[in-house]
């Protein structure tokens, strides 16, 4: 299988100037567990906060107090929709992360996401 039969299309995105407490909110809103941080421009990827990011920021202070910029893990892992699985849960692992954003390597803008929980569910389906 390839990434993109599993991956989430479409992604979650703010500028690295945003509050935490903005990045919670979309999370908790949309129901998710990573926000894409953009870069100059919405096409380019900067970072990533992720749920994990977001609880350990607020044992420090108070998340209306931090930038999505001083808590994502930078510069974001990326992998290409076309990527297989197995290339996909490598990169995970020797990354340490839990989520990749899905880059389309002709137009080198954010397509997606994928999830160690995506990944989880093709293993349960296969």
């Amino acid at each position: 299988m390839r990434v993109a039969e599993v991956m989430h299309a479409g992604l979650v995105s703010c500028a690295s100037d945003a509050s935490l407490d903005t990045v919670a909110a979309l999370m908790s809103r949309r129901r998710i567990h990573c926000v894409v941080i953009t870069g100059e421009s919405e096409s380019s990827v900067w970072g990533v906060v992720s749920d994990v990011d977001l609880i350990a920021a607020a044992s420090v202070r108070p998340l209306a107090e931090q930038a999505a910029g001083g808590s994502a893990m930078t510069p974001a892992v990326t992998i290409g929709p076309e990527a297989s699985l197995d290339t996909a849960a490598r990169t995970m692992t020797e990354a340490g992360v839990a989520h990749l954003v899905v880059v389309d390597p002709v137009e080198r803008r954010p397509v997606g996401v994928l999830s160690t929980l995506d990944l989880a569910g093709a293993l349960a389906d296969a």
